[in-house]
């Protein structure tokens, strides 16, 4: 068997090792790397493109971010401002309707205060009339003789002014 003789078999394998070699790799290098070096060039065109897009979404994404934050400042203000508003509308109301209820209470202590008066000016001429007729029973049971009104009246109305 040739493939068993050692002896003569190691220069012309190596002869015929070489020539497949060098027909193998110049037939790889010349047909698969330039194909394999378009899809590592479309991959990296692909892969830049895909980056690229993804920048200019995320630049969107932020730019859209920060006007939804701007859009909702705009609205929190808006609503402070009205309830700002609505407070004072309520506080002007709430007053109008203070003073109408201090009018009403004024008017109910302008009217008391006039039948208080009324009362005290009657209870005076009550406490006069009954302090004249006081006057006149002591006096008349002290001397035996009862004064005259009207000089118990003076007497008392001196009194009272005292």
């Amino acid at each position: 068997m040739p493939q068993f003789d050692f002896a003569n078999v190691f220069v012309p394998q190596l002869f015929w090792l070489a020539i497949f070699f060098v027909i193998l790799y110049f037939g790889v290098v010349r047909t698969t790397l330039p194909r394999l070096g378009k899809v590592m060039d479309q991959r990296e065109s692909t892969i830049a493109d895909d980056l690229a897009a993804a920048r200019d979404a995320k630049d969107r994404a932020d730019a859209l971010a920060e006007e939804v934050r701007m859009e909702g400042e705009r609205h929190r203000e808006e609503a402070r401002g009205r309830i700002s508003a609505a407070k004072d509308e309520a506080a002007a109301a709430s007053a109008k309707r203070l003073a109408a209820a201090d009018e009403k209470l004024n008017a109910k202590i302008a009217k008391a205060q006039e039948r208080i008066a009324a009362a005290r000016d009657e209870a005076r001429s009550s406490v006069r009339d009954v302090a004249a007729e006081s006057a006149q029973a002591i006096v008349a049971k002290l001397t035996g003789t009862e004064p005259a009104r009207a000089a118990a009246l003076a007497e008392v109305d001196l009194a009272l002014a005292n």
